[in-house]
């Protein structure tokens, strides 16, 4: 059952610290906690929210903050843009690297939070029990976080607000 996890926790963990190892680390250390604790999780509960608050847990108490190497920052050869259009692929490059270089300035709990929120788009009851919090706690978080990273990116002046997401 766990196997199936790894793809989406190396996601998250790659999301979060933008480094190939060091989310491998994280992956991996969490999977190890996970076994340790194993008598901990309960089998009617959802294995992918306990791995993930795991993985949540052991990012806030202590894994690195994301590379700010701006040549780290994205790789936008998975990017699906027409190679004709070099200026639109310049203007999504240059704003892809606004948006996670102003991701830096969040908190660890903003930055998490809505990196779970764009990759995994759980309900706000979901996401709130990956991260073991209420679900008012998620929301208020959530919603400070685009906040604040609107306010950050609307120092710019040709990026447009985030869009909250609907739930």
């Amino acid at each position: 059952m766990i196997e199936a996890e790894v793809p989406h926790l190396r996601r998250y963990a790659r999301a979060l610290l933008r480094d190939r190892e060091a989310a491998d680390d994280l992956v991996q250390d969490t999977l190890e906690r996970a076994w340790r604790k194993r008598h901990l999780w309960r089998p009617h509960g959802r294995l992918r929210g306990w791995l993930f608050r795991v993985l949540y847990r052991l990012y806030l108490d202590g894994h690195p903050a994301p590379t700010r190497d701006r040549e780290k920052l994205i790789a936008l050869d998975t990017v699906a843009l027409d190679p004709r259009d070099r200026s639109a692929s310049n203007g999504l490059r240059l704003h892809c690297r606004d948006v996670l270089a102003a991701m830096d300035r969040l908190s660890p709990e903003h930055r998490a939070i809505l990196m779970l929120a764009a990759l995994e788009q759980p309900s706000y009851r979901d996401g709130a029990r990956m991260l073991g919090i209420r679900v008012g706690t998620f929301r208020s978080r959530l919603s400070r976080a685009r906040q604040q990273l609107n306010e950050l990116m609307q120092a710019e002046p040709d990026t447009p607000p985030l869009a909250a997401a609907r739930r």
